[in-house]
């Protein structure tokens, strides 16, 4: 059993794509398109309503274009909206958090995980109560640092005026003073974080920044490589995954099983698609896909329609 349908990646902007980066790497056989509310970020100084209605309106475009399944790629949406999507659509839908989480709660060695997210975000405390679910003795520390999606939307992903920001966005899970001269998280040195959570997607394009300034004891953890592992299963268990991608059937020998079978419908189809500036968004792209999407379309979403302005669909290899 298999499906060549495409699966719909939603992001608020550009940080999205690190998820599909790991999806395409996991399950390099399947189709995709991406959409990016670049327009309309960052999500996550939006009140929570902005948020479901921001997010299922991309999503319903995505819908639109036949996808066979839905990752929300977008940490604020996940925490805030995911509920309400699952009811809306009748095909899977899959968070960013719970598998961010897990690979968290496993990776700490002195259970002390700081997480730093959008306040949407944490305001949730999605990332909270997803840790303790993995594991109670865990100690989390949210904190929310607004200013970094909109660098990173801007594509300022290096430089001293970047460090400087990232700086004073970790300084408080690193044991500074924050403005008023406070300590956020007063913990003995002894007993600091030694686990970055990276609670939104866009996070991870400022990673080399991110572990420059704190440091080798701190290991960093975003949630992209574990999403794109939930995602295959997913795929797996649904009987959704794309012709010649499964571990082998008599029906289907797949990849992994016997030889593939002769006909696989097509080498698979990417297509991404932005409700911000085109050309602003396939320079990000550009520098984490190459050439293997050489086109990015422009969509207006709104409402429960999605006109496409320009939207050629390129397969590659």
């Amino acid at each position: 059993m298999s499906d060549p349908r495409p699966i719909g990646v939603f992001d608020s902007g550009v940080g999205g794509l690190t998820v599909l980066r790991e999806i395409l790497r996991r399950s390099p056989g399947e189709s995709t398109i991406y959409l990016g509310d670049n327009a309309r970020a960052p999500y996550g100084t939006r009140t929570d309503d902005e948020v479901r209605t921001f997010s299922s309106e991309s999503i319903d475009a995505l819908v639109e274009r036949d996808v066979k399944a839905i990752v929300v790629a977008c940490n604020t949406s996940t925490a805030v909206a995911i509920g309400d999507l699952r009811r809306r659509y009748d095909l899977p839908v899959l968070g960013v958090i719970r598998p961010g989480a897990v690979t968290a709660s496993l990776t700490t060695r002195n259970r002390r995980v700081g997480v730093i997210a959008t306040p949407a975000t944490i305001r949730s405390h999605a990332y909270f109560a997803a840790i303790k679910d993995e594991n109670p003795a865990v100690e989390v520390y949210e904190h929310a640092t607004p200013a970094l999606v909109p660098m990173v939307e801007a594509g300022r992903l290096a430089g001293p005026d970047v460090e400087a920001t990232v700086a004073e966005a970790l300084a408080p899970l690193l044991g500074e003073r924050d403005a008023a001269g406070e300590f956020v998280f007063p913990l003995p040195s002894s007993a600091r974080i030694d686990t970055l959570l990276l609670g939104c997607t866009h996070y991870p394009l400022l990673r080399p920044v991110l572990a420059a300034i704190a440091g080798e004891r701190i290991a960093i953890v975003d949630s992209a490589s574990a999403t794109a592992s939930a995602l295959s299963e997913l795929l797996s268990i649904n009987g959704l995954e794309a012709p010649g991608s499964s571990r082998g059937t008599a029906a289907d020998p797949g990849r992994d099983g016997h030889d593939a079978p002769a006909s696989r419908g097509g080498e698979p189809v990417h297509l991404q698609l932005t409700t911000g500036d085109v050309d602003a968004f396939r320079a990000i792209a550009g520098r984490m896909f190459g050439d293997a999407f050489p086109d990015v379309s422009g969509i207006e979403v709104g409402g429960s329609r999605a006109t496409a302005r320009r939207t050629p669909m390129r397969a590659t290899s």
